[in-house]
């Protein structure tokens, strides 16, 4: 019984952690989406009222929509680059596989913000893309790409999988070479080509890298923000901008308490695909 008790006293400084910074700003973010607030006066009470100008917000929808368009399709497209890059970088020694690792990581490290600026004036209408194609006589390219909608947001999905592919791709890179030697010499015993070394050897053994970064891919594509910033914020109109660039402007637009309500909405848009994908991976035994 002694034991019980201490044990759960060496738990309490972390409990005390995750209630301070965890629960109650959850809890107080709860009840401030139940009130009308401008950030400076008292809030008063309203109920679910900005919970029904969410879903009958035209602007909401559309950055709802766009989040979850990015999310679902910059998570696959990091997650096959990631591991493609680590399957053809795993094994080789040369300096020239170690220059490319290094190549493909660096954007990671960078501001998503800087990068964003970058491409930007390469993609932007005169910027230097643009005028590489025009010398090359391809003019029927040139045009203002981010002043297309659906063209724009694919842009910012590319521009986004090209600078995070190198951090999936070390998580995978580490998961890879920790894979026992044994299993490829006896798969290399059996006759197993590439294809079902990859399928029924490699993948198997790295399940836990694919969670970490479906998991964290999953997280950061629907809190997109600073390449959306960079690239278009947000525009033509609002055709690209994403929650966490609408919930900022509600915000310092006086609508505090509604850019709460948007913030709870994203957090269970979060959420619910996040346990939804860690319950199925325990269910197959595949969880972390």
């Amino acid at each position: 019984m002694r034991r019980f008790k201490i044990e759960y006293l060496f738990a309490l400084p972390a409990l005390i952690v995750f209630f301070i910074f965890f629960i109650y700003p959850f809890l107080n973010g709860f009840w401030l989406s139940l009130t009308k607030w401008n950030g400076y006066t008292d809030p008063t009470f309203i109920g679910l009222k900005n919970f029904e100008d969410i879903f009958q917000d035209a602007r909401a929808l559309s950055a709802i929509k766009n989040t979850v368009v990015f999310a679902l399709i910059s998570t696959p497209l990091l997650n096959l680059f990631g591991l493609g890059y680590a399957l053809l970088l795993e094994n080789t020694r040369s300096m020239m596989v170690k220059v490319t690792r290094t190549l493909v990581y660096v954007p990671a490290i960078i501001s998503p913000l800087i990068m964003g600026y970058v491409w930007f004036f390469i993609m932007k209408s005169g910027g230097t893309g643009q005028e590489l194609l025009s010398s090359l006589g391809l003019n029927a390219l040139v045009f203002d790409w981010l002043a297309k909608p659906s063209l724009a947001l694919a842009l910012i999905i590319t521009v986004n999988t090209w600078q995070f592919a190198g951090m999936t791709m070390i998580i995978y890179l580490s998961a890879l070479q920790a894979v026992p030697q044994e299993l490829y010499e006896a798969a290399d015993v059996d006759g197993a080509s590439y294809w079902q070394k990859l399928i029924h050897v490699k993948l198997p053994s790295i399940t836990s890298a694919i969670t970490i970064n479906i998991l964290t891919n999953i997280i950061g594509s629907l809190a997109i923000f600073d390449v959306i910033v960079a690239l278009t914020d947000g525009g033509p109109g609002y055709a690209t901008e994403s929650l966490s660039i609408y919930i900022m402007r509600m915000s310092y637009g006086g609508s505090t308490g509604f850019a709460v309500a948007v913030a709870m909405v994203m957090f269970f848009i979060t959420f619910i695909p996040v346990m939804t994908y860690i319950a199925l991976t325990k269910k197959k035994g595949l969880a972390i």
